[in-house]
């Protein structure tokens, strides 16, 4: 079995990785991925805690698919405003949304 440890290390690691695209890129397409690398993350971290205080239990597990439904509804919702946005200033940048007005 692998120990619970490797979880959090990879969890970390992919929350750290997330943060950092989101903080660095300027495409509306790969902050929306680096957003899921983040709650993957979270995800991952409800299984590990509840593998490692509840062993018996499976509210984690649950909790997680819960996460992962949300994460699927503020994916669409999010790729329908980048859309629209692409259709208004024919652009996936930040940059170019920036002056937003009625």
């Amino acid at each position: 079995m692998v120990p619970v440890e490797c979880y959090f290390v990879l969890s970390a690691l992919l929350f750290f990785i997330g943060v950092y695209g989101f903080v660095t890129r300027r495409n509306l397409i790969a902050m929306l991925i680096s957003v899921e690398f983040v709650l993957n993350a979270v995800d991952l971290n409800f299984a590990a805690f509840n593998r490692l205080l509840y062993p018996g239990e499976l509210e984690g597990f649950f909790m997680s698919l819960f996460s992962i439904g949300v994460s699927a509804a503020e994916t669409a919702v999010a790729i329908a405003i980048i859309l629209n946005v692409y259709r208004l200033f024919h652009s996936d940048q930040v940059n170019s949304i920036q002056n937003l007005k009625f």
